[in-house]
């Protein structure tokens, strides 16, 4: 979790460098955020060579005593793809200042498309010549930090999806329509589970489905490259080229073809894709009737035409497109207007139509603000042409508008963990039992381990560090500091009572960190002989309560015994003359000070993480205490196409779930969301001032 957070705040970072540098530069920001792309997807790719190189160079034959040379295609096999030495990012970053740096950079991407012809034309290489010298130095510095080399995983991966939000949020490109959230792409691509086989996005965007579909194949440890093939259509040039960078910077392939998709079908994967997944525009009204109404791919005829000859709403269309490109056994999952689910006449004769196929499978409402560029509400369908006869004539309905977490004041998404317990509704609803043990069993065996790192764990830079003690050594520090002007009071000062309350509390929250020690010592015992039947594994989600309100103690305990050394620092300087005495060494405290709350803040964080993962486990066995599939309040239910006749063949979520309980926040910190209100209030008069300068630099422009 510390390196989560340690990789967005890196994130944010990165970007503010690079949107303050757009000021040095001639382009508007529809116009820098492609040769940004460019240099993020150099460093992308850099990152992955270097993740996979030492271990092809391991492997590599040898003959007569000499090792082969490197290939691109070594590199394919592992999602990777190869650079020459002048294309890395090392050699970029290195160059001087008298050195042209827009000619190497071009040079360097000539390189990549000497070697990988599906990206010639791809990459940006005269936009560079446009921006300073300097300025391209100072961005390549930027995206190369230090620290970056010290955090594992595909960082630079969530860095390059990261950026795309931010041009989305920035609406840079085409009105940011050609990203969709991360979570739900994840959560579509997770729920179809495309195994192998041809995958189409008829609205493909910046590849984001493409890439998620590969994760999917990676984690059974299969390479992607050979199991999908990947084919898109998207309307807008520049849009392409995203899409070609994301695939590349993945070590993918994919034919993404330049079509307006109501009217075109180079592919012609009419009945033969395996897999649809796609985020469509919303609502759009100016489809041409007469264009597509003898258009094969819709099965369920038009869903309404207009005054002026247009189809009054293109959902329909999008969804008629998706269903009928499935071959025989095709899984489709697709975002959608939330209006859609519902929409009466002409286009509730063609929802009626596609359930009375059997052929609809899941139905995911989402809140709004997943969006980065729009607020509103949507839904995730799924579509199965191979639905088990058991589930022909009914639908799974999850109403997940209440499984978020925020991001941002105008932005959420699922945490990993959300993700994963709505995709274990879906692992009941297929029988997939084992899954959803294995789940809840990973959750327990989390909680431990989240327990044992309280004690021991590795921070950030890879050091050994021990949240719980360090924070008492810090703790125990700030007290020794202050100690020498205590000694010069009187016992009856105003420092006595904080004091005498500090003292107090230091050894019982030592004495209750001990006994904490012991219980997950105990139940990291117990868990040897743990068996993971369902039975058994809600007995130990009972058992690991005591563990998990024991966390939420110590944190309420460690902020208090914070407080509680400021109150007694403060009623020093404010009321017993500290400053002026000599006793009083202000600049040691201050830095004790900072040291103890550093140490409260990583002793707290991994406390709330033993707490979190209970959490999760409880919220799957509290909900599905038989390991079955059951209708939850407010959450799911299985209906069957009789229920769904009877509400106007409605497809919305919301209409049969019911409402979910309201469930009181225990763990709601009013200190912490003030905190977050005056994070919000900073960031808004930040973006205040940029408008300001932006409107002022117009009129600049426009001599006013």
């Amino acid at each position: 979790m510390a390196q989560l957070e340690h990789i967005e705040a890196i994130e944010k970072r990165l970007w503010s460098a690079a949107d303050t540098l757009r000021a040095n530069s001639t382009y508007a920001s529809n116009e820098y955020f492609l040769p940004v792309m460019g240099l993020v997807f150099l460093r992308h790719a850099y990152s992955r060579y270097l993740a996979v190189k030492d271990e092809i160079v391991a492997n590599l034959p040898k003959r007569g005593g000499k090792t082969r040379a490197l290939t691109k295609e070594d590199f394919s096999q592992k999602s990777a793809i190869f650079l020459q030495p002048k294309a890395q990012f090392d050699y970029l970053v290195s160059l001087p200042d008298s050195a042209d740096r827009a000619k190497a950079i071009i040079e360097a991407i000539e390189s990549i498309e000497a070697d990988y012809e599906n990206l010639r034309g791809v990459l940006p290489k005269s936009e560079y010549q446009e921006l300073d010298n300097a300025v391209l130095g100072q961005l390549l510095r930027t995206l190369n930090p230090e620290e970056l080399k010290k955090v594992s995983g595909d960082v630079f991966g969530r860095i390059y999806e990261y950026f795309l939000t931010q041009f989305a949020d920035q609406k840079a490109h085409d009105g940011g329509e050609f990203f969709t959230p991360v979570s739900l792409v994840s959560l579509i691509a997770n729920v179809i589970e495309p195994a192998g086989g041809t995958v189409l996005d008829p609205a493909c965007g910046s590849g984001g489905m493409f890439v998620q579909s590969a994760r999917v194949v990676e984690r059974r440890y299969e390479n992607p490259t050979e199991k999908l093939t990947f084919y898109g259509l998207e309307k807008n040039a520049t849009t392409i080229r995203l899409a070609k960078m994301n695939l590349a910077v993945h070590g993918l392939e994919g034919d993404i073809q330049k079509a307006i998709t109501y009217y075109e079908d180079p592919h012609e994967l009419l009945g033969k894709a395996d897999f649809v997944m796609a985020n469509p525009p919303f609502n759009v009204d100016e489809i041409d009737a007469d264009k597509v109404k003898s258009d094969p791919r819709l099965p369920f005829g038009l869903p309404g035409v207009n005054k002026k000859g247009k189809v009054s709403n293109g959902n329909y269309v999008w969804i008629s497109y998706f269903y009928s490109y499935l071959n025989e056994k095709g899984r489709a999952g697709f975002v959608m207007s939330s209006q859609a689910s519902s929409a009466g006449r002409d286009e509730a004769k063609v929802r009626q139509k596609l359930v009375e196929t059997g052929d609809v499978d899941i139905m995911v409402a989402i809140r709004s603000n997943f969006f980065y560029t729009r607020t509103v509400p949507c839904e995730l369908w799924f579509l199965n042409r191979a639905k088990p006869e058991e589930h022909r004539d009914k639908v799974l309905m999850i109403d997940a508008r209440n499984v978020y977490r925020k991001v941002t004041r105008k932005i959420y998404d699922f945490s990993p963990e959300q993700e994963q317990n709505l995709l274990a509704i879906v692992w009941l609803y297929r029988g997939e039992t084992e899954r959803y043990l294995d789940l809840v069993a990973g959750y327990c065996q989390r909680v431990l381990a989240e327990g044992a790192a309280c004690f021991a764990m590795k921070d950030d830079e890879g050091e050994a560090v021990e949240p719980l003690s360090d924070f008492i050594g810090a703790l125990t520090n700030l007290r020794g500091a202050v100690d020498p002007f205590l000694k010069t009071l009187d016992q009856d000062a105003p420092h006595a009572e904080p004091l005498k309350e500090l003292d107090e509390a230091i050894p019982v929250f030592k004495a209750d960190v001990e006994s904490f020690r012991k219980a997950v010592s105990d139940q990291q015992a117990a868990w040897e002989t743990q068996k993971t039947t369902n039975g058994e594994l809600k007995k130990a989600v009972d058992r690991l309560a005591t563990l998990a309100e024991t966390s939420r103690d110590l944190v309420k305990q460690t902020d208090l015994l914070y407080k509680l050394a400021c109150r007694l620092i403060e009623i020093c300087e404010n009321e017993c003359g500290a400053k002026e005495s000599d006793a009083w060494a202000g600049r040691d405290i201050t830095r004790a000070r900072k040291a103890a709350d550093e140490a409260r803040a990583l002793a707290v964080e991994q406390l709330k993480q033993v707490r979190y993962f209970w959490k999760q486990a409880h919220w799957l066995t509290e909900r599905f205490p038989d390991a079955e599939l059951r209708d939850v309040e407010g959450l799911v239910k299985l209906v069957d196409i009789d229920e769904i006749k009877a509400n106007d063949w409605s497809l919305t979520p919301g209409r049969y779930v019911g409402v979910a309980p309201e469930e009181e926040d225990e763990d709601f910190d009013f200190e912490e969301a003030l905190r977050e209100i005056h994070v919000e209030l900073e960031d808004l008069n930040a973006e205040a001032v940029r408008l300001a300068a932006m409107i002022k630099r117009n009129f600049e422009e426009l001599g006013i």
